[in-house]
C-alpha cells in the first residue's frame, strides 16, 4: 500500500483544513467519512495541516487517564511532526518510523469570528415593591453577541466530541433567557425603579443586564460577551394588573402632590413668620439703640448744665462778696458807703460777668459741636514686613516717616485688620498718596 492514498480513504495521508465560512467549532473529517470512527480518527505522520490566521486546530487524544490536547494556533501550514506536537510525541512511540497512524479527533475553533444569538422571553410577571398586590406582565426581546478568546477555558468547560454549534447556541440562549428574566424581575426592588417607568428606562436596564451577563457567560461557557442589545421591554397594557397599578399609582401621586403642596404652604407660612419675628426684633433693637443714644445725649447735656450751674453759683457768690465791698470799712472810721470799694466791686463784677458770658458761650458751642460733629475717622494702622519679621502696627504719621526714611517702599508687604493676606504697599489704594508725597532725591552736588 502506498504511503499517500486517496483522500476518500480515511486514515491515510490527507490535507487537514477547515473550509467553512461561518462557524465557531468545526470537526474535521476525511473526505467521504460521515461518522466518527476509529478509521476516521487514524491520522498518519506527514499529513499536511493548514490553519488560517484567526483559527485554532485542536488535536484531542483519548487516553485511559482522560483526554489530552495539542493546540496549533494559525497561521500554520506544515506537515505533522512530533516537534510541533509535544503531547503527541509523548504518547506515540516511533517504533514504526512514523508510519503508524495515531488516533485523534481534530477540531477547528474560530477565534476571530463573532456569534450572534437572538432571544425572546414571553410574558412574565413583574411586581412593584410598593404595590405587591398587582402583577404586571412583561416580555423582552434582544440579541447577544459573543466570541472565543480564552480557548483553553472554553475547551475545559465544553466537551468537544461531537460538538454542535446549534446545541451550544441553544444552551447560551437558555442561559441568557434565564438571566435576563431574573434581572428584570428584580430591578424594581434592587434599583428602586417603578414598574410603570421601565419601558422608558430601556438603556439603563440594558446596562444592568449586560454587566450581570458578561462574567457569568465567561465562567459558565468560556465565551467572551462582546455585546448585549435589549431591543424592547413590552408591557401588557391590557392586563388587569397593569390597569390596577396605574390607578393606585395615580391616586398615590395625587396624595403625594397635595401633601407636598401643603408642606410647601406650611414652609412658606413658617418662613414668613420667621421673617416677621426677625423684622420685629430688628426694629426693637434699633429703637433701643436710638433710646440709648438719646438718653446718653440727655445725660451729657445734663452734666454740662449741672457744671454750668455750679460755676454760676460760684460766680454769684463771688459777685455778692464783691458787692459787699462797697459797704466795707476801708479805714475811714465810719460804716457808710465806701466809694472806692464800690468801684472795685463793680469792676470785678463786670469782669466776672464777662467771664460768665464767655463760659456760657463756650459751653453752648461745645454742646452744639458734640451734637453736630461726626466722630473722628478711624486711625489707619498697618503692619509692615521687615526682613521676614512683622513690625508695627504703624499709624499714618509713622508710615509717612518710614516712607521718607526709605523703610517703606512700594514693594514692601503690608497688612491691616480686615485684609485676607499680605499685600504689596504699591497695590493698596489707601496708601497710594504716601508714595506720591515723597519728594524726589536731592540732585548730586555740583563739582
Amino acid at each position: 500500500m502506498a504511503l499517500f492514498g486517496n483522500k476518500n480513504e480515511g486514515g491515510l495521508m490527507d490535507v487537514i483544513r477547515c473550509d467553512e465560512q461561518e462557524y465557531l467549532v468545526w470537526k474535521w473529517r476525511p473526505s467521504g467519512e460521515a461518522n466518527s470512527t476509529k478509521r476516521e480518527n487514524a491520522i498518519r505522520y506527514g499529513s499536511s495541516l493548514r490553519v488560517k490566521d484567526g483559527e485554532l486546530a485542536v488535536f484531542v487524544y483519548q487516553q485511559k487517564d482522560g483526554s489530552m490536547q495539542d493546540f496549533i494556533v494559525g497561521p500554520y501550514d506544515q506537515t505533522i511532526k512530533t516537534a510541533n506536537f509535544p503531547v503527541l510525541s509523548s504518547i506515540v512511540g516511533l517504533a514504526f518510523g512514523g508510519a503508524s497512524p495515531f488516533q485523534a479527533e481534530i477540531y477547528f475553533i474560530n477565534l476571530s469570528g463573532n456569534v450572534q444569538v437572538k432571544f425572546g422571553i414571553p410574558y412574565f410577571d413583574v411586581f412593584d415593591p410598593r404595590f405587591l398586590d398587582f402583577a404586571v406582565p412583561m416580555a423582552a426581546r434582544g440579541t447577544i453577541t459573543f466570541n472565543l478568546t480564552d480557548y483553553k477555558a472554553f475547551i475545559k468547560l465544553n466537551r468537544l466530541i461531537n460538538f454542535e454549534l446549534e446545541d451550544f447556541n441553544k444552551q447560551i440562549k437558555d442561559a441568557v433567557t434565564k438571566y435576563v428574566k431574573g434581572v428584570i424581575t428584580n430591578i424594581p426592588a434592587d434599583k428602586g425603579m417603578p414598574v410603570l417607568q421601565m419601558e422608558r428606562k430601556l438603556l439603563e436596564i440594558n446596562e444592568i443586564i449586560a454587566s450581570y451577563l458578561k462574567p457569568r457567560l465567561e465562567n459558565d461557557f468560556g465565551v467572551n460577551m462582546k455585546g448585549f442589545d435589549l431591543a424592547t421591554i413590552e408591557v401588557d397594557k391590557e392586563s388587569q394588573g397593569y390597569a390596577e397599578l396605574r390607578k393606585v399609582t395615580a391616586e398615590q401621586t395625587t396624595k403625594t402632590t397635595v401633601a407636598q403642596a401643603d408642606v410647601n404652604i406650611k414652609n412658606l407660612e413658617d418662613m414668613q413668620g420667621i421673617n416677621a419675628l426677625n423684622m420685629e426684633e430688628t426694629l426693637r433693637i434699633q429703637r433701643e439703640e436710638a433710646q440709648r443714644a438719646q438718653k446718653l445725649q440727655t445725660e451729657t447735656n445734663f452734666i454740662g448744665a449741672h457744671a454750668l450751674n455750679q460755676q454760676t453759683e460760684v460766680l454769684k457768690t463771688g459777685a455778692e462778696s464783691l458787692g459787699n465791698m462797697g459797704n466795707m470799712d476801708m479805714g475811714g472810721g465810719g460804716g457808710g458807703m465806701n466809694p472806692a470799694g464800690m468801684m472795685t466791686g463793680m469792676m470785678m463784677g463786670g469782669a466776672m460777668g464777662n467771664q460768665m458770658a464767655g463760659m456760657m458761650n463756650n459751653m453752648g458751642q461745645n454742646m452744639n459741636q458734640q451734637q453736630n460733629t461726626p466722630p473722628p475717622p478711624p486711625q489707619i494702622q498697618y503692619s509692615v514686613s521687615v526682613n521676614g519679621q512683622t513690625a508695627g502696627p504703624f499709624n499714618w504719621q509713622q508710615l509717612q516717616q518710614m516712607v521718607q526714611n526709605g523703610q517703606l517702599q512700594k514693594n514692601t508687604h503690608v497688612w491691616k485688620q480686615g485684609m485676607a493676606g499680605w499685600e504689596i504697599a504699591g497695590n493698596v489704594q489707601e496708601l497710594s498718596s504716601l508714595f506720591g508725597a515723597v519728594p524726589p532725591p536731592p540732585p548730586p552736588p555740583v563739582i
